[in-house]
């Protein structure tokens, strides 16, 4: 979109978590404000017209009316703590916030390297995105301390670690499966 351009890619103007997106991961998309040939969206042009606003957070009208449903249905990344996350970012702030997101990335990334038998990255991104970075850290511990030093193979890894942050959603009453909007609507 001409004129709009974002320092922080990592996050999103209407928060989504660019770092934990399978898209930006593989370098399909640029992130929010990213470059030429990024689609325009809503959030960018609101973002244009309340003076280039980095974050919706920093606008005085959040959260308007586009935060009403936000986190209803997902797309092929989550949407679901959309509004949260960057109420979140918006207490915590912008280097707490980053910190947290950044070791979330390193985590993903160390998932996808490790435990991804080529069916799991969406599963992961998701895992990862839903979850607190403190029950992740937990799922990791408890993976470290399940493998032992006898070596696996790759889809025994990673049907394990599904298990895993499975029975970490479940305590936290989450579904790790994408929300998708219902034909029709």
């Amino acid at each position: 979109m001409k004129d709009f351009k974002r320092e922080d890619l990592s996050f999103s103007l209407c928060g989504l978590n660019c770092r934990l997106c399978p898209m930006f991961l593989y370098h399909y998309c640029p992130g929010c404000g990213g470059g030429e040939g990024n689609q325009a969206c809503g959030a960018a042009k609101c973002s244009l017209q309340h003076g280039k606003l980095e974050y919706c957070h920093l606008c005085g009208e959040f959260p308007c009316e586009r935060y009403d449903r936000i986190d209803e249905y997902d797309s092929f990344i989550t949407h679901r703590n959309r509004r949260k996350d960057m109420e979140r970012f918006q207490k915590i702030g912008s280097e707490a916030y980053h910190s947290e997101q950044v070791q979330k990335a390193e985590i993903l990334s160390f998932l996808l390297k490790n435990y991804n038998d080529g069916r799991r990255k969406s599963f992961f991104c998701l895992a990862v995105n839903l979850l607190d970075l403190e029950d992740i850290k937990d799922v990791m511990i408890r993976l470290t301390e399940a493998e032992g030093p006898d070596v696996r193979c790759m889809k025994q890894k990673a049907v394990q670690a599904a298990e895993l942050f499975q029975d970490m959603a479940k305590q936290r009453n989450l579904v790790l499966k994408l929300n998708k909007k219902p034909k029709g609507r």
